[in-house]
């Protein structure tokens, strides 16, 4: 039996590195005039899942272990780490918006988090980053999937970034709203194992169960 290909994604604008400066740039001008931090794209109860998760973890994961945030955002997902006394942290995004915003908050609140304007497809700027223990993505893979332009090649050129990251020991954590547990672990198989699934709420609608996000941890597969 032929394992069936994941299908992909319908194309969208959030896909596009314009939509995020565009949308970034916004956020900006409301910081500066109102102070407000921006939204948590899809669900910010997801993030506060994923730091009470990293934070059960202290046999394998301490605080000053190296931490990345791939697609950072606004950057609250590092602040809060810190505010847990998380020490070790780095924000990349291909938004220079995205980045400009983050350092505004991290200096406003007086925080030590590296955020750097990284392109995760490019491997030159993926090397210059060093290796992680934990490898975070909560939406990046999402955007990548919804690029109208080869979004399966990008896809692929992300999981060898990621891979390229992670040290042989750490994690790799992602929340997608768009792809299901199997989905991504049939995705990520050539380069990770399934190493935990992060519970999510789920919902019922005519008899089948199914959730709004779905969050898992993979780990690195051994070179052969």
């Amino acid at each position: 039996m032929v394992d069936s290909p994941v299908e992909e994604l319908e194309s969208s604008e959030l896909g596009t590195k314009e939509y995020w400066e565009t949308s970034y740039e916004t956020e900006i001008q409301n910081y500066k005039s109102h102070g407000d931090v921006g939204e948590v794209w899809f669900d910010e109860d997801s993030q506060l899942r994923i730091i009470k998760w990293i934070e059960k973890q202290e046999a394998l994961i301490c605080q000053d272990d190296a931490i990345i945030d791939l697609g950072c955002g606004n950057g609250m997902m590092l602040v809060e780490l810190a505010r847990e006394g998380y020490s070790d942290l780095t924000g990349v995004d291909y938004s220079p918006r995205a980045i400009e915003l983050a350092q505004a908050i991290c200096t406003d609140q007086d925080m030590c988090i590296t955020y750097k304007v990284v392109d995760l497809l490019d491997r030159t700027d993926v090397m210059t980053l060093g290796k992680f223990k934990i490898v975070h993505d909560k939406g990046t893979y999402d955007a990548i999937s919804l690029h109208p332009e080869d979004s399966k090649s990008m896809r692929e050129s992300y999981m060898q970034s990621v891979d390229q990251l992670l040290k042989d020991d750490g994690l790799f954590i992602l929340t997608s709203c768009n792809w299901t547990q199997l989905e991504l672990v049939k995705s990520f198989e050539k380069h990770f194992s399934l190493y935990q699934v992060i519970p999510t709420p789920s919902f019922t609608f005519g008899g089948t169960v199914g959730n709004v996000v779905t969050s898992v941890v993979f780990s690195k597969k051994t070179k052969q």
